[in-house]
């Protein structure tokens, strides 16, 4: 599961979670449906946009099917999309997820490092590909599109340098994005959305790129990775402006678009793209969770501290030189006052251990991927085999955390979970003026 928009159950009310799901579970089924139980791996939560973006244009009460329990839903059936609207999702999934195997493939990156996984990857990346272009064939839609775009991300990321402009590094996900969201409104019957909805995908796909190489630049740098915030030399802030232009674009565009019920995709490209934005720059009000331990603010992601009120002040027996605030020092655990010492937070939603590298939460079935910090990956064969394992036992739907099944890094379960503290009163999420 990957994507920018992940929203919470409690910002989006019972209804709307519910279509949510519906669309979420359409995407999935659709995947299993035309390309095979592997396709369904690419099931990510941007994709689902793209059903709900048609379910939104088309007339109301279309485009639902009653779906039988499944251990992702807890057992339960569930009202979930179908027709164009899924398999168009499917299909922009098919191709996204082929571009990225095949990216990793060619960097050699994680399970492709050896020759036998690179091999493989090439194959899978290849059939999802083929595939994409047969459902994409059967809806009127040309994924050459897409594929000519995402191709050229190479070309351009070896022609962009210091002083560069990002944008011109974000154009071929701009590109692929604006067709795949402009389609909707055919499939939809509604001609005159496809320009605005083309500015909306465009607009989506630059900020999706960018929300991306923030959240893995610290990673990139110690590596040594290509990002493209590094490469051309773009700082944080120019990085924020440009989301939060990107998110006012998507915003106006959506005014000029003629919808049946547009709530659920205003909610999604309006307000959950900006608790995407605040969570991947840090912003103390968008409800993100405490980072794991280890992890470091980039700099310049958060501004210098504030004096408390009434000044600074002098601290016995420490320095503090004007201009600089120096907090006084922290009673021991167990002293009078005292409390947790200083330090990096316990990983997301977890309750703090003396030892970080301790098993995490995990009984019965769920003994065993086992959590542990810093994660500890696994090779192609033994991530397929926790794959399996985790899906029979249900723990992506039910355990909180669960380890991921190649990289071992600690993922939110997907059923009734939220990231965020469900504070929403205090964001601006609450009085929508739009």
């Amino acid at each position: 599961m990957f994507g920018i928009i992940r929203p919470c159950r409690t910002r989006l009310g019972p209804e709307l979670a519910e279509a949510w799901l519906a669309h979420l579970c359409g995407l999935c089924l659709a995947l299993r449906d035309d390309h095979g139980q592997l396709a369904r791996v690419v099931t990510n939560y941007d994709g689902l946009a793209i059903s709900a973006m048609v379910e939104a244009q088309s007339p109301v009460g279309t485009g639902r099917r009653a779906a039988g329990p499944c251990p992702l839903r807890g057992m339960k059936t569930a009202n979930v999309a179908q027709g164009g609207g899924a398999r168009l999702a499917a299909t922009v999934s098919l191709v996204l997820a082929s571009a990225k195997v095949r990216d990793h493939v060619e960097d050699g990156d994680g399970v492709f490092a050896r020759r036998a996984a690179r091999g493989v990857g090439r194959k899978v990346a290849s059939r999802w590909a083929d595939q994409a272009a047969e459902t994409g064939a059967d809806l009127g839609f040309d994924t050459s599109v897409l594929v000519t775009a995402v191709r050229r991300q190479a070309e351009v990321e070896a022609t962009a340098g210091l002083g560069s402009s990002v944008l011109v590094v974000t154009e071929p996900t701009e590109t692929a994005t604006g067709e795949a969201c402009a389609q909707t409104a055919v499939l939809a019957g509604r001609p005159g959305n496809v320009v605005p909805l083309r500015e909306v995908g465009r607009l989506f796909g630059r900020l999706a790129h960018l929300l991306d190489a923030v959240e893995d630049l610290e990673e990139d740098r110690a590596s040594g990775a290509w990002n493209p915030l590094t490469a051309t030399g773009t700082d944080l802030a120019e990085a924020r402006r440009l989301c939060d232009d990107a998110a006012l674009g998507i915003k106006l565009a959506l005014r000029e678009v003629t919808f049946t019920d547009d709530r659920l995709v205003h909610q999604l490209f309006v307000h959950e793209l900006k608790q995407s934005i605040a969570r991947a720059f840090g912003d103390p009000h968008g409800h993100q969770p405490p980072q794991p331990p280890g992890w470091r603010p980039a700099p310049g992601m958060y501004p210098p501290p504030q004096p408390p009120p009434g000044g600074y002040q002098q601290v016995p027996g420490q320095e503090n030189t004007y201009g600089q605030y120096a907090p006084p020092p922290m009673p021991p655990p167990g002293a009078p006052g005292g409390g947790t010492p200083p330090g990096p937070p316990p990983p997301p939603g977890k309750k703090s251990r003396k030892n970080p590298k301790e098993p995490g939460p995990g009984s019965g079935l769920w003994f065993w991927p086992k959590l542990v910090w810093p994660p500890r990956g696994r090779n192609a064969v033994a991530g397929c085999l926790a794959v399996l394992y985790q899906c029979g036992t249900c723990q992506y739907c039910c355990r909180d955390p669960h380890p991921g099944p190649w990289s071992g890094k600690w993922r939110d379960a997907w059923c009734d979970n939220c990231d965020c503290d469900c504070d929403c009163c205090d964001c601006d999420c609450c009085g929508c003026d739009c």
